[in-house]
């Protein structure tokens, strides 16, 4: 170790940072220059990959929960090569690589996207999970860690007492956290707001925690070295830091732990933005410049980090050698291949829920997909995920066999703890609660689709059938916001989302066909509580009828030349068959019926297909237990749509269906109404 080298590649980080905001104008200078210490430490000493392998799966992992230090992760990864000046000059700029909050760019060594404080590190803490998942099943080799950097902001998220909870219960003794503890936020002192003791805390959880001041490498270097050898449990490194570490004024008086320095340039401040550049050792006319013995340092640590990552994968091809159908199996999973699946074989009883349809599903996913790992908010015997366990065990401290992760009632977490899965790469996560309570799960929901991770949400109880629940637990607007995402196009220009609200059990098949499939983007499964009446097959085959759904929307019940078009999905469509037996009955008009799980796909077929299931010159009738506007756009400015404006009450399901309007005798009388207008 060199000391002058060590603070002279800090200070190089810390003016990196402070160049960075006040080109761009916009900005956090602050934390990045509090943290530095720490990130060179960990980089240039603890942290192990492969520079010319960024996408190596056995890597270590860094996820930044502070997304707004996003220059402290920039700056550092300028130092080992993985940005060029350009990058860095142009952060926060159109088209940069180096955006206000990181985003997922594993080439360059970004891990995850974060912004919204609390879900980075808990996403950190789901790909730690995910490794020691993938640890049982293929040896001990498999020991890559997985570091968390939070602020005082992430840790006052309510999210992080899931994250914290869930870690230190399961003993995630590859975890390693440093909390830049610098007692400033973005318009206040931590004592404004909290006189917790955060040690304390997370010692309650399980955590091995310690103490140091974060700008004292040796203490950095020790409580690294101790965490990386613990056994038992996480590790939380509490770093006393100083916001903006290394500020002066124009009179060269030191300007540091000032509020002000966290959110705006430092020319901004009561610092001046030259004067704290000299103080560093930059040069004004060049802070973009990388120290030249810093350079060469870096040069020596990409060397050695090439050097450690060569002799950690000879070690891996001796155990592929003696273990080839494990090496075959561990490759499928991180390449997302998927075994022979029959989901037309999966046995449906008559008339059911579609969430017991999902349980059957699960139940065969379970004996099938070794991959896969299942999560509920302690409600699997609801949710019917208990399909899945069922079939295997619960994780826990010590013991990662299983692949079922009891969450307990926390489904933000739970959501984040799946993004962070997927991102660890090699398995499937899905998580399932009732569909009422995807508002908790919203803001992970929407990193899902930013990230375009494939987690697989499982949301039951759908509709005001909830019943005796009443209004609290009955979801009225929670479908259409789901389906806003449908209409949302990511980076890749795909559709961010897939909502699937399945008819009955073999859409059910299908719903769930689809979502394994989907390698792309997040998918949703709504699901019912109550029994269905299943779809009548035209053809004698539902399950091949049901395929139908793949395209998003297809015909159930097709004549020619209709009289009109009943539209739905979910439970209603059968519903709708209700009614169409009597319009056919009582007033002889031939009836089209179609189901549309996911509008957001029929809207991706060709205009003719669309134009087949839903012609345009033909009267449109839409039925929904949600808002109207879940079906007003395929209904179309001459069609109409039958929904709820207003919350549930608490009755028994059969008598709100009366009450709403919702059986095939009032779905009739509406049509009619609709159809004499």
């Amino acid at each position: 170790m060199n000391q002058e080298i060590d603070q002279l590649a800090a200070d190089n980080i810390r003016a990196l940072a402070v160049a960075m905001v006040e080109k761009a104008n916009s900005g956090h200078p602050g934390g990045p220059m509090g943290g530095a210490d720490y990130m060179h430490i960990l980089y240039s000493e603890f942290f192990n990959y492969d520079p010319a392998d960024m996408h190596w799966p056995f890597r270590d992992r860094f996820f930044m929960d502070a997304g707004h230090l996003s220059t402290l992760m920039y700056a550092q990864y300028y130092l080992l090569g993985n940005y060029k000046k350009d990058d860095i000059a142009n952060f926060r700029q159109w088209e940069s690589v180096t955006p206000g909050h990181p985003e997922v760019d594993v080439a360059r060594g970004i891990e995850n996207t974060s912004g919204p404080l609390g879900q980075g590190h808990t996403m950190g803490v789901g790909a730690a999970i995910a490794a020691k998942f993938l640890q049982a099943r293929f040896g001990d080799w498999m020991n890559h860690k997985v570091y968390g950097f939070i602020s005082d902001g992430g840790v006052q998220e309510e999210i992080s007492q899931g994250a914290g909870r869930i870690a230190g219960h399961l003993g995630l003794n590859n975890f390693i956290m440093f909390y830049d503890a610098n007692d400033v936020q973005l318009s206040s002192k931590t004592d404004e707001v909290t006189s917790e003791d955060t040690a304390k805390k997370y010692e309650a959880w399980g955590w091995k925690v310690v103490t140091i001041d974060g700008h004292d490498h040796d203490q950095i270097r020790k409580a690294l070295t101790d965490a990386n050898a613990e056994t038992e449990k996480p590790t939380l490194i509490i770093g006393h830091t100083i916001m903006g570490k290394g500020c002066v004024t124009a009179d060269g008086e030191m300007y540091e732990g000032h509020t002000e320095l966290h959110g705006k340039p430092i020319g901004d401040t009561g610092a001046d933005y030259e004067m704290t550049l000299k103080n560093l050792g930059a040069d004004v006319e060049n802070p973009f410049d990388i120290f030249q013995k810093v350079a060469e340092f870096y040069e020596d640590v990409v060397g050695r980090k090439r050097a450690a990552a060569h002799a950690k994968k000879l070690e891996i091809d001796a155990w592929r050698a003696e273990n080839m159908e494990l090496s075959s199996k561990l490759d499928s999973f991180f390449d997302g291949k998927l075994p022979q699946l029959d989901f037309g074989s999966i046995a449906q009883k008559e008339g059911q829920a579609t969430r017991a349809a999902s349980s059957n599903v699960l139940a065969y996913l379970a004996e099938n997909v070794e991959n896969m790992i299942v999560s509920s908010a302690d409600l699997s015997n609801s949710d019917k995920t208990d399909g899945f366990l069922k079939k295997t065990s619960i994780l826990k401290k010590g013991d990662f066999s299983g692949a079922f992760l009891q969450a307990g009632v926390a489904e933000l977490t739970m959501a984040a703890l799946a993004n962070g899965i997927a991102l660890h790469g090699g398995i499937i996560p899905v998580v399932a609660t009732f569909f009422v309570f995807s508002d908790y799960m919203k803001p992970a929901i929407r990193l899902s689709a930013i990230q375009e991770l494939p987690v697989k949400f499982v949301w039951t109880h759908d509709a005001f059938r909830v019943g005796e629940d009443g209004p609290t637990h009955q979801p009225i607007e929670q479908e259409a916001q789901i389906r806003l995402l449908e209409k949302l196009k990511n980076h890749s220009h795909e559709q961010s989302f897939v909502a699937l609200r399945p008819a009955d059990s073999q859409e059910t098949n299908v719903a769930w066909k689809m979502a394994i499939e989907n390698r792309k983007t997040p998918t949703g499964l709504i699901l019912s509580r109550q029994n269905i009446k299943d779809v009548p097959a035209q053809s004698g085959n539902r399950y091949e009828e049901a395929l139908g759904a793949e395209k998003g929307g297809y015909l159930v019940q097709e004549t020619n030349d209709p009289d009109v078009i009943l539209i739905a999905n979910g439970s209603e469509v059968s519903t709708l068959v209700d009614a169409s037996k009597l319009l056919e009955e009582k007033k002889n008009l031939k009836v089209n019926i179609a189901s549309i799980p996911s509008e957001g796909i029929f809207r991706q077929q060709p205009k003719e297909y669309q134009e087949k299931v839903i012609p345009g010159n033909k009267p449109v009738f839409g039925l929904t237990a949600g808002l109207p506007v879940n079906l007003e756009g395929l209904a179309g400015p001459n069609g109409k749509v039958f929904g709820l404006e207003h919350f549930g009450y608490s009755a028994p399901a059969g008598v709100l269906d009366e009450k709403f309007g919702f059986t095939g005798d009032q779905v009739y009388e509406q049509v009619i109404e609709f159809l004499n207008k």
